[in-house]
């Protein structure tokens, strides 16, 4: 049973996949629909990779002794993983707003369909275009960095000066405690003398 299993789980994955969709010759396929196919791909292909068969080698001795709880626990691995990665993905969409700005370039594409003139270019010059573009990125990020560095360093300035009061209390109060001690030392001969000329026979 376990073998049958593995096979639907992990074997013959690498070239199949969920049916899809047949595009008419001409038709602009939409760039996040071909995130989520990318992202289907690699997870069938990570599936097969990760087959059954081979988890049972690496577990050769769960497998003889526990075949169904072997079948589970691959079961459950396979799930998490899948559902991690797209998790991963979700959420790395929905941070840098990737459908948005794919969504934006495919309409960027499907309006320059129409026309005949050269793609518009600030100077000409790829190179200049594209560091006129990334030079203010980079410098803000340069400018956010040093921000936090400047707010890391005061914030250890202040948390030295602390350490630094610290030890100066440390010190008043030893100076204390020892000044403490001498006094109680003096008196403490102190008593001992009285008690010596007191005790004296006249």
């Amino acid at each position: 049973m376990a073998e049958t299993r593995s096979s639907d789980a992990g074997g013959g994955c690498e070239g199949e996949g969920p049916p899809r969709e047949s595009v008419p010759p001409g038709t602009t396929v939409p760039r996040v629909k071909l995130l989520d196919t990318l992202v289907d791909t690699f997870l069938q292909k990570l599936v097969a990779a990760g087959s059954y068969q081979r988890f049972t080698d690496c577990y050769k001795r769960l497998y003889q002794l526990q075949p169904e709880m072997t079948q589970r626990i691959y079961d459950k691995f396979i799930t998490q993983l899948q559902t991690s990665v797209r998790e991963e993905i979700s959420e790395i969409k929905a941070e840098g707003n990737l459908e948005a700005v794919l969504n934006a370039l495919d309409k960027i594409v499907e309006d320059r369909k129409d026309q005949e003139e050269p793609a518009w270019r600030p100077s000409g010059n790829p190179e200049a275009d594209l560091r006129s573009a990334l030079v203010p990125y980079f410098r803000q990020q340069r400018d956010a960095l040093q921000r936090h560095v400047c707010k890391q360093e005061a914030e250890n300035r202040r948390l030295a000066e602390a350490v630094v009061a610290g030890r100066q209390q440390v010190q008043e109060l030893q100076q204390r405690g020892q000044a403490r001690q001498q006094a109680w030392q003096a008196l403490h001969r102190e008593q001992k003398e009285l008690v010596a000329v007191l005790g004296e026979p006249e």
